[in-house]
């Protein structure tokens, strides 16, 4: 199966997929609100207004399971990111990333090494994956990797359409 062929469902319930992004690039994060690692959310946000207008789009993607870091309600989650971060970058519903429970997606995507040559489960909140239009994971970046870090423009520069 295709990451693009997936089923997703937004924050809000709605259901989509990564094919409705399937002519953009992608960077999709599973992420937290009450982490050491949550300020990340305003680079998050700062390259989704930067790379939005040249083909990115940046997708987060709440998740609870480490120490119970995300525990709000979708309205909860979403006011939060919008009022502290001023996210308008899209959300998915609170998914599973590792485990019995582990998203399809995210059985997927397990399977990516990272710089290292390092696949298998989600270390923490704010694990990134870089994803070119039509699909295809590029790269996965742990969390500590800062989403303005110099590796991760290059990522993402690399497989803007266009």
């Amino acid at each position: 199966m295709s990451l693009t062929d997936i089923p997703l469902t937004t924050l809000d319930g709605k259901a989509t997929s990564l094919a409705d992004y399937a002519d953009r690039a992608i960077l999709l994060v599973n992420v937290a609100s009450k982490c050491g690692l949550t300020p990340q959310y305003g680079a998050l946000e700062q390259l989704a207004r930067d790379y939005g207008d040249r083909g990115l789009t940046v997708i987060g993607v709440p998740c609870n399971q480490f120490m119970g870091q995300e525990p709000g309600t979708a309205e909860e989650i979403q006011t939060f990111c919008s009022t502290t971060y001023g996210v308008t970058f899209p959300l998915l519903a609170k998914t599973d990333v590792n485990g019995d429970d582990r998203h399809p997606l995210y059985a997927e995507l397990a399977g990516v090494a990272d710089g290292d040559g390092k696949a298998g489960d989600i270390a923490w909140n704010f694990e990134k994956f870089v994803i070119a239009p039509g699909g295809t994971v590029v790269n996965r970046f742990r969390p500590q990797t800062e989403p303005d870090a110099p590796e991760v423009i290059a990522a993402i520069e690399a497989v803007l359409p266009g």
